[in-house]
Parts: C-alpha cells; structure tokens; sequence
C-alpha cells in the first residue's frame, strides 16, 4: 500500500508539471518528515553524493561533446565513413550507423551523437530518396548508441550508485554495443534492398577516401586515446575526461580551425546546463532513494519479487516491463537513479551479476530514448529534421524491436556483456 501511495504522489507531482529533481526531492523529504526521520538527513545526502570524484568525469565529457558538436567534428566523421562504405546496399544508412559508434565511443552522450551525426546525415539520405521515417528512426536509435558504447554517462551514473567499477562496466559495454551496431547495419541494408527505392551513391575514389580519412583521423584518435587508456589502466574515466576534453580543444581549435570562441561559449554553457540539470536530478533522487530505503520499500519489493516470481525470465520480463512504462514518463537517468536501488537486489537475488544488471539496464533506458512522451532523442531528431513528432516515433518502432532482441540475446549469451570485463 505504501509503495502504491508514492508512486501516485510521484506520479501527480510529474503529471501538473513539477520538473523530475523537485518532484523527487520534494516527495523524499515529505517521506522523512512523514516516518519522523530527522530533514536534516536530505542536505547530508546531497552533500555525501556531490563529493565524488568519479562524477567530475560528467560535465568534462558534456565539454568534451559540445565542443566536438560546434566544431563539426560530426560532418568529417560522416564524410570518412561515407567515403568508404556509402556504396554499399543503403550505404548512407550504414555509414550514418558507423559513424553514430564512432561519435558515441568518443562523447558517451546519446544526445550529442543523435544531435551531431542526425544534422549532417539526414539532409544527405532524404536527398538521396531514403524513406523519412526511416531517416528519423535510425538517427534517434543511432544516437542512443552514445549510452552503451563507453565512455558512458548513465553507465558513470550507474556505477556511482551500486559502487561497481565504472572501468568493468565500460568494458562490458562493448559487446552489445558492437552487437547493436550490426543489427541495425544488416536491418538497414535488408530494408535499402528490398523495402526502399533510393538513389546508390557512386564509390568514392582512393584520394577522397585518404582525403577525408585524414580530416577524420583527430577524432579517431581521440577515441583511441581515451577507450586505450582507460582499458589499459593508464587513466580513471575522470582523468580520461579530462585529457578528451583537452583534446577536442586541440582537435577543433588549433587542427581543424572550426572552433570559434563563440562557439566554445555555447558549448560551455551548454554542458553547464545539462550538467546542473544532471546534478540537481541526482540530489533528487538521492533524498528519495534515502527516503524509501528507510522505509524498507527496496528490500519489501525485492521479498515480493522473489515470493512471486519464481524464474530468472520471470524477473527479467517484468523487470523489462516496468521499465518500459517508466520510459513513457521518465528520461533516462531518472531511471538509472530511481529504478537501481529497487531492482537490483531482487535481481543479484535471482543471482544476476550488477555489471550485466547495469548493461541490462541501460539498454532498456535507450529504448526509453525513443518511445514517447518523453524520449529525448525524438525531440532532438524533431528539431534537426523540422519533422513532426508522430513520423519520427514510427520511424523507430523497427529499431525498438532490434533493441528488444539485444535484451533476449544478452540474457542467453550473458558473456556478450561478461566476457571483455571478465575473461579476456
């Protein structure tokens, strides 16, 4: 009765408008004075979560991002891979996918990849008579590819939360990463061959292809840099934040020339936006979690989940469930801080293992990405695009369903997400 009780004050706080943080700061501090636990408990929270170091790796990626969205970074990266692969059958579609990895292993942010490859990439296609809705389905599944292939943001947030290693959780990622990655690339080609009429792009020659490999090859590096140096222990995911930061700098300022100081402003007030937006979501859902773990609902869920459902499948399937009508109402970190501290112990009770619980997870927020109300990566296609809302949303119900059947293959093969951490 109590858990039904917060969720419909959750629920009406969100429904009349009050933003995500303040409803659940709000709720959680009423939770505190309603079971007589002292208010002082909510700043302490704050203060004990915004002291860690591992999220100072946060606002430096969203620098990181930004600036590589106002330098043009996106438009080289489009250009290399186009030049090698846009022959092929949908080829435009294949580089757009390609390059939405690229973009994603070196940002970690699903709204910079969606927002940077979509406005270079969608002029290109709908030119070339690519369906529109499928355009738009692909660049906002495309771009949720930024929140699992590493460096990640709510994989750094989810870390943050259950104390696992952030660097294990990076190296987890990989393998669904590249899995997604494939099934969109062959969706892609079967629907140019056989569901689409498009205009073929003739190959490139050798010398465009070096010319823009070599305009693109800063920001591969830059990836490099960073995935080679975390895996290889040479730098925290902090520290390597830190030094792609400085070298986006490098890259779009001094290299290529295509960063102004005007738009270094804006990327930096950009990331300072989102970054306060992050942090005060973060305290929210701090108080909260502190909140109902006081209360018991965590562990009284995880007793009701393990009476109730006997099977592994079970706890996965309603697991999956749950979250996808939270993802009609939340975004995705709300998620990764709301949802991880109730379901992860009813899930390591069914003896799943937190790193694939978190890669789990995180796929599921990117299906929360593109879905409806509130999937922001429809919104960033909207405005790049000038679509409407409707188009782009059935736009990626074909990308949804390959984003469901990653879940189904993870839970048979769990090494797809263990094996890299673990066992290589």
């Amino acid at each position: 009765m109590t858990v039904a009780l917060i969720l419909v004050a959750l629920f009406g706080l969100l429904l009349v408008g009050v933003p995500v943080a303040f409803s659940l700061g709000a709720l959680g501090l009423g939770l505190l004075v309603v079971g007589g636990f002292s208010p002082l408990m909510a700043p302490q929270a704050i203060l004990s979560t915004m002291d860690g170091f591992i999220l100072l790796a946060v606002p430096l990626f969203l620098l990181m991002s930004n600036v590589l969205l106002k330098g043009g970074v996106g438009r080289d990266l489009f250009a290399a891979v186009q030049a090698w692969v846009g022959h092929w059958p949908g080829g435009l579609a294949v580089a757009t996918i390609l390059s939405c990895g690229i973009f994603a292993a070196i940002s970690g942010s699903s709204v910079a990849t969606a927002a940077t490859i979509g406005t270079v990439a969608a002029p290109e296609m709908i030119s070339r008579g690519y369906n529109k809705r499928f355009v738009y389905g692909l660049l906002a599944a495309g771009g949720t590819l930024g929140i699992l292939i590493p460096p990640s943001i709510p994989l750094i947030i989810y870390g943050f939360v259950t104390e696992e290693s952030v660097i294990a959780l990076f190296m987890a990622g990989i393998g669904p990463g590249l899995g997604l990655i494939a099934l969109f690339i062959v969706y892609s080609i079967f629907s140019a061959r056989f569901l689409q009429d498009y205009t073929p792009v003739p190959a490139a020659s050798w010398s465009e292809r070096r010319s823009a490999s070599l305009r693109a090859l800063p920001s591969i590096a830059l990836a490099t840099v960073i995935l080679g140096g975390i895996y290889s222990g040479a730098f925290t995911p902090t520290e390597a934040a830190a030094i792609g930061f400085a070298m986006s700098l490098l890259i779009t300022g001094v290299i290529l020339r295509s960063l102004s100081w005007a738009k270094l402003w804006e990327a930096m007030m950009a990331s300072m936006a989102t970054t306060v937006a992050i942090l005060l979501i973060i305290a929210g859902a701090k108080i909260f979690g502190k909140a109902i773990t006081l209360f018991r609902i965590p562990q009284e869920i995880s007793v009701m989940i393990s009476e109730n459902i006997a099977t592994p499948v079970g706890l996965i399937l309603l697991v999956s469930v749950v979250l996808l009508v939270m993802g009609l109402v939340f975004e995705a970190l709300s998620m990764v801080l709301i949802m991880t501290p109730v379901l992860l112990p009813a899930a390591m009770g069914m003896g799943f293992d937190p790193i694939w619980f978190g890669i789990y997870m995180v796929i599921m927020v990117e299906c929360a990405l593109i879905t409806p109300p509130v999937g922001l990566n429809l919104y960033v296609i909207q405005s790049v695009t000038r679509s409407s809302l409707s188009d782009v949303s059935r736009g990626t119900l074909p990308f949804l369903a390959l984003m469901l059947l990653m879940v189904v293959l993870l839970y048979l093969w769990p090494d797809l997400a263990l094996y890299i951490p673990f066992k290589l």
